[in-house]
């Protein structure tokens, strides 16, 4: 909800080093074993990564939908990496589906594995998924460090970004920088204070 939008990608020859340093899914590392693991995943692959700023996300969002736009980044980065074979996480229900969206915006022929919970089941994934990850939490620590106050991991799911988000609206009236307004969270949190500015109004007559 709050930051960039990160989408990487790893190409290796063979996964052995990857799996000699025991990738995983990025969730299910700390954020210290993530930023060890990523200058070593950067030394063993070649790699891409594509940063869109939640502004970009908004515009992006109103003629799209998310899932649309995740196709586009990811055949963007196989692109860039041109490998023989592109193991993708799906963001999509349909996993066949994603794959064939994703063959629609390439170039080129590439076999492409897509399943759900890639970044668990492949360490290509797993690596890349790291690598986003670093990148994106650097980002946050970044807009953290430009607004003043702790804004939590960004994410919906976070009390510590809601309570931010709530407290910055109530303060200034309108969502802070780097905030992706097209999310549902945000929209929620922008009418529900707009409603409570409207009971305290009030009015009446008599």
């Amino acid at each position: 909800m709050i930051g960039p939008l990160v989408v990487a990608g790893v190409a290796v020859e063979s996964d052995v080093a990857l799996r000699q340093l025991s990738v995983r899914d990025s969730k299910k590392l700390s954020p210290g074993r993530r930023e060890a693991l990523a200058p070593e995943i950067e030394k063993i692959s070649r790699h891409e990564l594509i940063v869109v700023p939640a502004e970009d996300i908004d515009i992006m969002r109103a003629e799209m939908t998310l899932n649309e736009f995740e196709v586009k980044l990811f055949a963007s980065i196989i692109e860039k990496l041109h490998p023989d074979t592109a193991y993708v996480d799906a963001v999509d229900v349909d996993e066949i589906e994603f794959k064939r969206a994703i063959l629609r915006q390439l170039p080129f022929d590439v076999e492409v594995i897509s399943q759900h919970e890639a970044d668990d089941l492949f360490p290509v994934v797993s690596a890349a998924s790291i690598l986003a990850k670093v990148r994106r939490d650097r980002e946050v620590r970044s807009i953290e460090a430009e607004l003043g106050e702790p804004i939590g991991s960004g994410y919906p799911s976070d009390p510590v970004t809601v309570a931010f988000l709530e407290r910055w609206i109530k303060e200034k009236g309108g969502l802070p920088p780097h905030t992706r307004a097209s999310w549902d969270t945000a929209k929620r949190l922008l009418g529900d204070a707009r409603i409570r500015k409207l009971d305290e109004f009030g009015g009446g007559r008599g």
